[in-house]
């Protein structure tokens, strides 16, 4: 069984923000300087080592706000506006294309948003033709092919037509259950409705169903919590996901709606988390890592077993190998040693791609530095546990040498149980596995030239 444990005077001591390395570097060290020529030779390399590639499609529609909502998306009621942002996908894929080897599998796709359930059938099926035009695809239904769902507006016939397309994963927004949270957040989406297509999903033989919730949402309580707990339970998810509620106004317009006055303080967020993370882990779940729990059949919970879990821009994936091409606006792709991302504005966006061009406008190409940190920060974050000689090996370095001042601060973590240091490894305990990126951040170099955590969530 996970074992997790809950230190109040540890979180509190802890209690910072830093990034959720989805990446590292992070996004905002990418730089306007990253150019199509470097993103050019990038390619290259990728089609060098000829690895799996991953798709991501960024569809930024909804048809409501959620004010809780901190992603890129536009909001509107015309579904008119999707088609010809659709047009431009296409083409920007054509050039993504064209650049890569046909030989290279697709292993993994996945479309996110905003809304993806936003656009037709009609326009769902054309993405999909447009995809395999350009990319090769998997038929044999091996391949990690996953949705976001939004089931206010998913049908049954909707929930079949996708496994028709290829999709073989699907996840669900649930965050809370309870009437008044979801009135405070403008999210009104019944038990009922979650069902339904959960129910349509297996009906469909889809290999994973998640659901995510949100904890420190307005009105919230552990009691009202729990029940939206018990409720998920009955629903039987393969994933569940239990994010931390990052109330940033200044930076997040749409959740200046919600009054501050009614959030959750501070004791009642971790007192709502340790109930819910003890009910999941009681239920037979896994606690994965960064919020995300899995039952011990579903192949994250595989993958970290056999030590093959990585963190992308997704959040926890099995496909390590993978070089991640991102299409649409805002959406950030890995190809070989590098990271960039597109532009954030469908304008801009349709403008770059009708000149020819690809339509990113920052990027990073990563130094030795930059992966040797990343390796270590995903083994960390992944596994709870670093082996040093395995870095040696791969990155020919002595550990204790390179990493000597992070080993030297670790020191304190090692004092206050949250891991175990010995002259091999890293070993993250029960009480630090709440608190992996505060020891992860302690091997991000960028955090201590810039002193930049002030742009990141609370750990907790």
């Amino acid at each position: 069984m996970t074992e997790l444990v809950f230190n109040t005077d540890l979180i509190k001591k802890y209690d910072k923000s830093g990034p959720r390395y989805t990446s590292y570097p992070t996004a905002i060290q990418f730089s306007e300087n990253f150019s199509e020529e470097d993103y050019l030779q990038q390619v290259k390399q990728s089609n060098e080592r000829n690895t799996p590639l991953s798709l991501y499609f960024h569809i930024p529609f909804c048809d409501t706000i959620c004010y809780y909502c901190g992603c890129n998306k536009i909001v509107t009621k015309n579904r008119n506006h999707a088609q010809p942002y659709l047009n431009a996908v296409y083409k920007e894929l054509e050039m993504q294309g064209a650049l890569f080897k046909a030989t290279r599998i697709v292993s993994q796709l996945h479309w996110g948003g905003g809304t993806p359930t936003f656009i037709s059938h009609a326009q769902m099926t054309e993405l999909m033709q447009q995809t395999r035009k350009h990319f090769t695809l998997l038929d044999d239904d091996s391949g990690e092919y996953s949705i976001e769902l939004d089931p206010r507006e998913v049908t049954a016939s909707s929930v079949s037509l996708l496994r028709k397309l290829g999709f073989n994963r699907i996840s669900l927004g649930v965050q809370d259950f309870n009437p008044k949270v979801q009135q405070a957040v403008n999210r009104i989406q019944s038990y009922k409705e979650t069902r339904d297509v959960i129910v349509a999903a297996r009906k469909n033989k889809f290999h994973s169903v998640s659901l995510d919730l949100i904890y420190g949402l307005p009105f919230q309580s552990e009691k009202s919590f729990n029940e939206t707990v018990d409720k998920v339970l009955d629903l039987e998810p393969d994933r569940l996901s239990v994010f931390n509620y990052a109330h940033l106004p200044e930076m997040f317009k749409t959740q200046r709606q919600i009054n501050s006055n009614d959030l959750p303080s501070a004791e009642t967020k971790l007192a709502i988390l340790q109930q819910v993370s003890n009910k999941l882990i009681a239920a037979g779940y896994e606690y994965i890592g960064m919020d995300h729990f899995a039952k011990p059949t579903d192949e994250l919970a595989i993958a970290q077993k056999k030590r093959k879990l990585y963190r992308n821009f997704q959040g926890y994936s099995t496909n390590s190998d993978c070089d991640l091409v991102a299409l649409g606006i805002t959406s950030i792709g890995k190809v070989a040693d590098s990271y960039s991302q597109n532009i954030k504005t469908i304008k801009e966006y349709s403008e770059v791609i009708e000149s020819g061009k690809l339509p990113m406008f920052r990027g990073i190409a990563l130094t030795e530095d930059d992966i040797l940190r990343r390796e270590v920060i995903n083994q960390l974050i992944c596994h709870f546990e670093l082996n040093f000689k395995e870095i040696e090996n791969s990155f020919n370095i002595v550990f204790s040498d390179y990493f000597s001042a992070e080993l030297q601060e670790l020191k304190e973590m090692q004092a206050d149980t949250l891991l175990e240091l010995t002259q091999e490894k890293i070993l993250v305990l029960p009480e630090g596995k709440l608190l992996i990126r505060n020891i992860c951040m302690v091997f991000d170099i960028y955090l201590k030239r810039n002193k930049e955590q002030q742009r990141f969530s609370k750990v907790i």
